[in-house]
């Protein structure tokens, strides 16, 4: 893997850039997340290659992940947009930071809100939720999620900023 990926360091094309080049791609190979995501976390641009997990109100698979080296990878967690517990809070937000993820997105909720800010990762959520999970030890990994309508595919690349997240089937370029 190179050594931009070891160092979290993937450059972050502007999300507005790569939609004016993509804006006719009517092929799904790059798509775009609804507007719905909030900041969390004190990296606001992040890029890297995909790793998906799906649970609902049960954080253990986002657990497992950030605990293992993120070499880079952006975190893509379906949560089913429940409103209603939280998968992740600052004791997992610091392991993504310190094991080298790029950034955790999580179509759910997060709690710890001001432990979060200070974590050098990306993290976007729907909101914010003071109720943890209840561990059950279900859910599952690397397999294509929907997140809010879009399709996120493992070994897609994901490239957020304060313009947006977009999604495409293959690195891009400048």
């Amino acid at each position: 893997m190179p050594a931009d990926f070891l160092m979290n360091t993937t450059p972050v094309i502007p999300t507005c850039d790569l939609c004016d080049a993509h804006k006719n791609d009517a092929s799904g190979r790059f798509r775009v997340l609804p507007p719905v995501f909030r900041d969390f976390g004190a990296v606001r641009r992040f890029a890297g290659p995909v790793v998906t997990v799906k649970c609902f109100e049960d954080n253990t698979p986002v657990k497992a992940a950030v605990e293992s080296p993120g070499e880079g990878r952006v975190l893509v967690v379906d949560g089913g947009a429940s409103l209603r517990r939280a998968l992740l809070g600052g004791n997992l937000g610091a392991a993504a930071a310190r094991n080298g993820w790029a950034g955790v997105v999580i179509d759910g909720c997060v709690r710890d809100v001001a432990e979060l800010a200070v974590c050098e990762v990306g993290i976007r959520a729907l909101a914010s939720m003071p109720l943890p999970t209840e561990r059950k030890a279900e859910g599952l990994r690397d397999l294509p999620v929907l997140v809010q309508g879009v399709w996120v595919r493992p070994g897609d690349w994901l490239y957020a900023d304060e313009d947006g997240i977009v999604v495409s089937d293959r690195r891009l370029e400048a």
